[in-house]
């Protein structure tokens, strides 16, 4: 319902408290250290066929927590975690938060200034890294010194025969010591081991996490999530998400597949952290780019809740194995990061029974704001509806509330909204409205029952003669032609430098073979019949695949570069 301030607020009936571990705790910390030592018999992580019990998780945890105590970290220190989602990665991040550390997510794939400024700007005390990304850090690291460093193999933690195994069949990796001074993650854990962390108790003001965000449109910032913020997130996501995730059988353990990057927020919270705290069993899936692998996995697992990203929901729903899959326990597949199509969503209905629940969030809100009814039997295409404690808000440029059915910046004010930007009170500033709320860069309109529905980014809006284009507009357009599977627009300098100011260019992917798809003259003339004058495309090119981020997101800034 909309209120006279303009905000519109979850349901009341949403409000309704769920009996959980997360639910009764007043830290993030609390809740994940009640709920390894209520499930310690549990499986808790399984991956490459090995599982870990909560008990061993805890276990493992404690004893790379008395390393970081042994090595000086005090609380309040950073940790930078650059790891891809096998099992090192839950008990570093969770060790982290035993020591009173902070963590900060790095995608493992990162390098160069990227990089560079992420380690730079946290003032990480200490790494712990693939080591595959050897080659890429050396380089940085010569840069900005990381007092203590931890280089993880792949097949750390799942035992020496399977470890052997999976280094054979990976790719040939850089060995984990041709990084000077580094110590190999498991003999961290072998010097922690012995001795027992001296207990940090958490407060819901410490912060626990530096999520940085904001690099692929320009230089990433830390957004500070506290304690009480992820925690408030995983109240409200357990709530919304109640009917869905009590939908089976007493006998099965709750299974989660972490078909998502865990470093981006998305994974990090909604998969990693809701499954912990629930005393679930996560299934980890290291290589997201591994369809055939992804698809062996399910074969052998039944599982419950699948949160995931539109590229991966494709690639599964299309590939051979999936209709050797057993679906049947399959409760929810939640998807975030990135908008899931309509295309993919009705071939993933079709192929396992289970519609996808399309949510919205952001880094700065830790990060779930909307979603979905779990419910609904059918893809709307909409960002759904505030969680719990939101409140969503539609402004203007001057950030005060936009007339009714108007499009306008999204606007969010919740328990899950972040403490600020790590050392950046003018960020913090610029995004930060009276009263709470955190203006979230993204243009939104309410639908008739007051779903919220995403309109585009509100800096990615292309100002052409003092008029604006929003991207997808236009492409919604080029999509209905016949034969492009893929585009993305973007604004461009004027090519004209006399003229000043931007025009709309275009980068589609034409479906194979290129005989029967669109030239750019078939283009061009269905954009003249479809779209304005100052809304058609001056610059048009044809592209294999258009680029993107590791969840999903289209670099448009890559796109703007592209000749």
């Amino acid at each position: 319902m909309l209120a006279r301030t303009g905000a519109l607020r979850a349901a009341p009936e949403a409000l309704a408290p769920a009996a959980s571990t997360v639910a009764a705790a007043d830290t993030l910390t609390g809740a994940l250290l009640a709920s390894l030592d209520r499930h310690a018999s549990r499986p808790a992580l399984r991956c490459h066929g090995r599982t870990m019990s909560y008990g061993e998780l805890d276990a493992q945890a404690r004893a790379l927590a008395a390393y970081w105590q042994q090595r000086g970290l005090a609380p309040g220190e950073r940790v930078a975690v650059m790891l891809p989602g096998g099992l090192p990665l839950p008990v570093v991040v969770l060790s982290a938060w035993r020591a009173g550390l902070v963590v900060v997510p790095v995608d493992p794939a990162l390098a160069g200034e990227p990089l560079l400024h992420q380690l730079r700007d946290s003032g990480a005390r200490a790494l712990v890294a693939d080591a595959a990304a050897a080659e890429a850090l050396r380089p940085v690291l010569e840069q900005q010194a990381v007092a203590l460093v931890l280089t993880v193999r792949a097949g750390d933690l799942l035992g020496p025969l399977k470890a052997a195994l999976v280094r054979h069949r990976q790719r040939p990796r850089a060995p984990a010591g041709e990084l000077p001074g580094a110590v190999p993650f498991v003999l961290a854990l072998d010097r922690g081991r012995p001795q027992e962390p001296a207990p940090v108790p958490a407060r819901p003001h410490d912060i626990a996490v530096l999520q940085y965000t904001g690099g692929t449109t320009g230089v990433a910032r830390g957004a500070v999530l506290l304690q009480r913020q992820l925690l408030a997130n995983l109240q409200q996501a357990e709530q919304w998400l109640q009917p869905a995730l009590q939908g089976r059988p007493l006998d099965e353990p709750w299974t989660t597949v972490a078909a998502l990057p865990l470093h981006h927020v998305f994974g990090f919270t909604l998969a990693l952290l809701l499954t912990l705290s629930r005393g679930g069993c996560l299934l980890l899936v290291p290589d997201l780019a591994d369809t055939d692998a992804l698809a062996v996995l399910l074969q052998r697992e039944r599982f419950h809740l699948f949160p995931s990203l539109n590229p991966v929901f494709e690639a599964l729903a299309r590939h051979p194995a999936a209709e050797r899959i057993d679906w049947s326990g399959l409760r929810l597949s939640l998807s975030g990061g990135v908008a899931v199509d309509g295309a993919t969503a009705m071939l993933w209905l079709l192929k396992t029974g289970s519609p996808i629940i399309q949510g919205y969030g952001l880094a700065e809100a830790s990060p779930a704001v909307t979603c979905n009814r779990v419910d609904d039997t059918l893809f709307s295409g909409h960002a759904g509806y505030p969680l719990p404690g939101t409140e969503l808000m539609l402004v203007d440029e001057a950030g005060q509330p936009v007339p009714p059915g108007a499009s306008g910046e999204i606007a969010v004010r919740g328990p899950q909204v972040m403490a600020g930007y790590w050392q950046r009170p003018d960020e913090t500033a610029r995004v930060m409205l009276p009263g709470g709320w955190l203006r979230t860069g993204d243009i939104g309109r309410l639908a008739d029952d007051g779903a919220l529905v995403l309109v585009d980014r509100q800096r990615d809006i292309v100002w052409v003669g003092g008029l604006p284009v929003v991207p997808n507009q236009v492409e919604e357009v080029v999509m209905r032609l016949p034969g492009v599977r893929e585009c993305a627009a973007v604004g461009v300098p004027h090519p004209d430098t006399t003229e000043g100011g931007e025009v709309v260019k275009i980068v589609v992917v034409r479906n194979p073979p290129e005989a029967d798809s669109p030239t750019e003259a078939q283009l061009r003339s269905h954009c003249e019949r479809h779209l304005a004058g100052y809304q058609r495309p001056v610059l048009v090119t044809f592209s294999n695949a258009l680029p993107r981020s590791n969840v999903g997101k289209v670099l448009r800034r890559a796109l703007r570069g592209t000749p």
